[in-house]
This record gives structure tokens, C-alpha cells and sequence, in this order.
């Protein structure tokens, strides 16, 4: 269709290339001024019964990772498939995306992390010697990383672009299509699972995956095109 055409293509269009710069920046400050401020009680998200919790972590949490190999991945997808987004779609529009996407994968990372957190609370109430641990643990727990707003990024991908094929691992070629629903699938799965010591916000990314879904169905039946 004409409105998804791309007429002019970009590899490091300006939005990505800046938030690709704002996330090291933000790894790099993590790393070497955690002995001044530490960036996990200020400005990574905790859920809303912790007095940790501030407004502002919503956002700031986007620009934080818990460690290179967390970094690496989330930039390399968010390059992969965001360039091609924000070539379609222009900055302003593919920004707007983004950050919609993030906040709705905290929204829905929050709602879980509430209801885990007041089954801890009511364990806590009834035996506070023996669950003491776990109440001030769940309450300190912290959440980072552009994961929400990267798994948007792919589920809009996957929507636009169905059968634009995907290699996994640079061997095994799969049509985006199937990559979206296959991963989805798999996050549902783990995050059900709740398995021990599995500390990826699998909610998070569905939560992103189906906003940015969304918002690409909206825009593309409404035939919006470039924004500038």
C-alpha cells in the first residue's frame, strides 16, 4: 500500500541514533557514579507500594540496563526494527510511539508487580519474622531497561512487515510474522511460569508488544503517513 512506502531511507535516523546515545550515556553513568547516587532506588521503577516508588521512574527507567549484554541486545533490536519505523513513519510520530509503548509496558509491569506484591504483603502481616526478607525485598525490587518500548517496536514491525524475513541468530530464517507470535507465546509462557530466579519482566514485553501492535493497526486503518 502507498502509505507504507519508503521513499527514502535512513540506516541511523535521528531519533534512534539518540536514544542509542542516551542509553549508553545512561549505562555508562550507572556504572561510574553508583559510589555518588544509587540509580536503582531513584530512577529505576518499583511498584507502587514501595516508597521507593517516584513518577519520574516511569521514564527514566527506559534509559537504564542492567548490564552490557542487557544494553547490547535491547539497542540492537531497537535499531533493527526502529529505523525501519521511523523511516515510515518520520521522528515525531515514531518518538511518540516509543515512549507510549514504554509507559504501557510499565503500566502493565506494574499492575503484576501489585499483585505479587500484596500477596508478599499478606504473608508479611500474618508471620513478619518469617517473611520479612521477602516483604523488604519485593518492596527494594527494581525494574530497568527498554525492553517495553523495543518489544513495541517489534510487534509493530511484525505487523507491517509480515513477511519480511527475520535470520535467527544469523542462521535460521523465519517470516516476521511468526517471530512476533512465536516470541509472544514464549513471554506468555515464562511469565506464567514464574519460574525461580527468572528476573525478566515477561509482562513488560507483552504489555509493550500489544501497544505497539495497536498503535500500528490504528495508524495504518487510519492511513496516517509521515509526520514532521
Amino acid at each position: 500500500m502507498s502509505e507504507f512506502r519508503i521513499n527514502r531511507f535512513e540506516i541511523l535516523p535521528v531519533i534512534i541514533k539518540n536514544l542509542l546515545i542516551i542509553n549508553s550515556l545512561g549505562f555508562l553513568a550507572q556504572n561510574t557514579l553508583s559510589h555518588q547516587i544509587n540509580f536503582n532506588h531513584v530512577f529505576a521503577l518499583h511498584t507502587w507500594q514501595s516508597p521507593l516508588f517516584k513518577p519520574w521512574q516511569f521514564i527514566t527507567h527506559l534509559f537504564m540496563h542492567g548490564s552490557f549484554g542487557h544494553l547490547f541486545s535491547n539497542m540492537l533490536a531497537l535499531w533493527m526494527f526502529g529505523s525501519v519505523l521511523e523511516n515510515l513513519w518520520g521522528p515525531k510520530r515514531f518518538l511518540l510511539f516509543y515512549f507510549v509503548c514504554g509507559l504501557g509496558a510499565a503500566l502493565c509491569h506494574m499492575g503484576v508487580l501489585y499483585y505479587e506484591t500484596n500477596a508478599v504483603i499478606a504473608q508479611y502481616l500474618q508471620n513478619p519474622a518469617v517473611y520479612e526478607q521477602l516483604y523488604y525485598s519485593s518492596l527494594a525490587s527494581a525494574t530497568v531497561g527498554a525492553s517495553g518500548a523495543v518489544f513495541g517496536c517489534l510487534a509493530a514491525f511484525g505487523f507491517l512487515f509480515p513477511n519480511h524475513v527475520i535470520y535467527i541468530y544469523f542462521l535460521l530464517p523465519l517470516k516476521a510474522k511468526w517471530f512476533v507470535l512465536l516470541y509472544g507465546l514464549f513471554e506468555l509462557y515464562a511469565g506464567l511460569a514464574n519460574s525461580a530466579g527468572d528476573d525478566v519482566a515477561h509482562f513488560a514485553h507483552l504489555g509493550g508488544a500489544v501497544v505497539g501492535f495497536l498503535l500500528a493497526y490504528y495508524w495504518k486503518k487510519n492511513q496516517f503517513t509521515r509526520l514532521y
